[in-house]
Order: structure tokens, then sequence, then C-alpha cells
């Protein structure tokens, strides 16, 4: 498996074809970022500021396709909506994104939509076939905040992305693809924005 960092912004444009913020490197520390991966199929990457854990959702979502499932974990203020809000503009969708955590859900309009979940206030998982969940699992991105809060919902195939506190500004994301294995969007979009 190849180690992945996340880069601060300032640090990489490209690099060995992988786009932008994301490169293969060594299996080092360089400047406050540290990569690590694991044979059980997850990737950790170091987060160093808000605007590189966008720059995360911003990759993803653009590697993205409708359908997809992004299972966010994370105590609060770990960079769930800052994952997100990367999402959107990675899938071309305009407007301020914030947490939906009052509303509990939020339909962001674009070329691919996004249906920005926060499950925190959720007592039951069946509450979100109330706000179309069956519907809107077909015909756009769905991104789960709290999403342990409502697994029984979640499709066994998803991209999950635990988010952690590392230090001042500094967050670890452990991302992998959940389910039985297959050659299916979720696979594409981690090996395309995780993975390179």
């Amino acid at each position: 498996m190849t180690p992945v960092g996340i880069f601060p912004l300032d640090r990489i444009e490209r690099q060995q074809g992988c786009g932008r913020f994301l490169a293969p490197i060594g299996s080092f520390v360089q400047g406050g970022i540290s990569v690590t991966t694991a044979p059980e199929g997850f990737h950790q990457l170091e987060l160093v500021g808000v605007e590189v854990t966008e720059a995360l959702g911003e990759r993803i979502g653009e590697s993205a396709a409708a359908g997809l499932v992004i299972d966010l974990r994370g105590e609060l203020g770990a960079g769930k909506t800052a994952l997100v809000r990367g999402l959107a503009r990675g899938l071309g969708v305009e407007g301020m994104v914030r947490s939906p955590t009052f509303m509990i859900v939020s339909l962001h309009k674009g070329p691919i939509s996004l249906l920005h979940v926060d499950a925190y206030r959720l007592e039951d998982p069946a509450e979100l076939a109330l706000h179309g969940w069956d519907d809107w699992l077909a015909s756009s991105l769905i991104a789960v905040e709290w999403a342990d809060r409502v697994e029984a919902i979640l499709p066994a195939r998803r991209l999950r992305v635990d988010l952690a506190h590392q230090g001042v500004n500094v967050r670890t994301a452990r991302i992998c693809a959940t389910g039985p294995s297959s050659r299916d969007g979720v696979a594409l979009v981690y090996e395309r924005a995780i993975v390179c």
C-alpha cells in the first residue's frame, strides 16, 4: 500500500500525478505531516489546518458520483463540517455549507446534489426516511455527520472517515471503504482521492 499524506496548501500543487494536496511520500514525518498505512485497508492522514481538511473533502468530491455515502465520525469540532464544505466545492455545489444540526438534513443542489445529514439529534435512524433518504440515496451524494447514530440505515458499502483532534489545529483522518470489496463507486473514490 502506498503511503499518502496531506500537505499544507502552500507546500504542493502537483506531485507524481496525484493531484493537489495529496501525494505519495515515504513513511516519515516532514513539516508536521505524518503518514500511516495499515494492512487492514485504511489510510490515516494528518490534517494541518481547516483548509487542509476542506481540501481533502474537495478531492473526494471531485472523484465522487451520485449514490456515494460518506460516513463521518468524530467528536465535536473534529472537522466533519469542514470536510463537507470541501465536498460541496469538489461537487460544484455553490452556497454556504453549515452543519444542519437543528434541521437534521440540508440539500445543496449542484451537478451532483449533496445531501448533508447531521444525525446527532436523531433518536431513530428510521427518521431519515421522513427526509426522503431512499430517493436521495440513488440520486445524490450523502454525507452523514455522527453516522454512528444511524448506522442501521447506512448501506454496508460506503466511505468512512473518522476524524480526531491531535493538537492545536491538527486532526487525523482515518479513511476506509467499508463493506464487501467491490470495483464500485466507493472503491473508485477511495483509489482516486485517497490512495492516488
